[in-house]
C-alpha cells in the first residue's frame, strides 16, 4: 500500500534559505573552496604590503592603510566571480534541471546562490581585515563611520551578483568562465585607485581610473575609515563625494545588470 505524503507550499524566503543552506553545506563538505577567501586575501596583504608597499609613496598615508580598502574592493567585485562560476557548474551538472522538477520558486535558486557568494566574500573581508590589523591598519573614525563602509562593500557585492549571473548564465562551461572573468574583473580592479594612487598615471589612463566604480568604493573606505588619503581638488565628483557615488553606482548597475541576468537565466534554463 502506498503512503501520500502531504507537502505544504513554503514561502519564497523559505526555499530561498535553504537554497543558501546548501550552498553552505556543499563548501562545508568541500572546505578547499575557501582557498580564495582565506589563505588568497592574507597572499595578497603580505605581499601588497610588504614587498610593493616599500616602493609606493603614498602622499598623507602609509601604504597598509591605503591598501586595504583597495583589496577590500577587489574582493568583494569578484562576488561576480564566485556566483558566475557557481550558477555555471549548477547548469553544466543538471542540478537546476532537478530543481526545475520541484514545486518551488525558480527565482529562489538565484536569491540563495547570491545570498551564499556574498556570505563567501564577506569571508574574506573578515581574514583581510583581521590580517590588516595584525599588520599596523587600523579604522580611526567613528563606529557608524566604520559600520557604513561594511555596509557600501555589502551593497556593491550585490551589484556585482547580477554581472555574475549574466556570465554564468551565458557561458558554458567553468572554464570559460574563468577565462573570461580574468579578463575582465583583473584589469577593472586594477585600473583604479585600489593598489597605487592616480596621480602618477597619464592623464586619459587617470580619467579612466577615477570613473571606476571600484575607485569610488575604494575612497568612500578610506574617507570611512579614516585611512586618507583625501581625494586632490582637481578630481572628478565621484571621488570628492565617494559614498554617495558608490551608492548611485551600485544601484545603477543593479538597475542595468538585475534584468538581463533574469532574462539570460531563465532563458538558459527553459532551453
Amino acid at each position: 500500500m502506498t503512503t501520500l505524503v502531504e507537502t505544504s507550499p513554503t514561502s519564497l524566503w523559505r526555499q530561498s534559505w535553504i537554497m543558501v543552506k546548501r550552498n553552505l553545506i556543499h563548501t562545508k563538505r568541500m572546505p578547499e573552496m575557501l582557498a580564495d577567501v582565506t589563505f588568497q586575501p592574507i597572499m595578497f596583504v603580505l605581499l601588497f604590503a610588504f614587498v610593493f608597499g616599500s616602493s609606493i609613496a603614498v602622499p598623507g598615508s602609509n601604504y597598509k592603510e591605503f591598501l586595504l580598502p583597495g583589496i577590500m574592493g577587489q574582493t568583494i567585485a569578484f562576488t561576480a566571480f564566485i556566483v558566475a562560476n557557481g550558477i555555471t557548474a549548477d547548469l553544466d551538472k543538471g542540478i537546476i534541471d532537478r530543481f526545475r522538477a520541484l514545486p518551488i520558486h525558480q527565482s529562489s535558486v538565484i536569491i540563495g546562490r547570491s545570498i551564499a557568494a556574498v556570505l563567501h566574500s564577506s569571508i574574506g573581508i573578515v581574514v583581510m581585515a583581521v590580517t590588516g590589523l595584525a599588520i599596523g591598519w587600523r579604522m580611526r573614525n567613528s563606529i557608524g563611520e566604520t559600520l557604513l563602509a561594511f555596509a557600501l562593500i555589502l551593497l556593491f557585492g550585490f551589484a556585482m551578483i547580477w554581472f555574475g549571473l549574466i556570465v554564468g548564465s551565458w557561458l558554458k562551461t567553468t572554464e570559460a568562465v574563468n577565462g573570461f572573468m580574468f579578463t575582465t574583473l583583473f584589469p577593472v580592479t586594477f585600473l583604479s585607485n585600489a593598489f597605487v594612487p592616480t596621480a602618477p598615471m597619464p592623464s586619459w589612463l587617470r580619467a579612466i581610473a577615477e570613473w571606476n566604480p571600484i575607485s569610488a568604493l575604494v575612497q568612500a573606505m578610506r574617507v570611512l575609515w579614516g585611512n586618507g588619503p583625501a581625494a586632490p581638488v582637481d578630481a572628478p565628483w565621484p571621488l570628492q563625494h565617494p559614498v554617495l557615488a558608490t551608492i548611485i553606482w551600485s544601484v545603477s548597475l543593479t538597475v542595468i545588470f538585475a534584468p538581463i541576468a533574469i532574462v539570460m537565466y531563465y532563458r538558459r534554463t527553459t532551453d
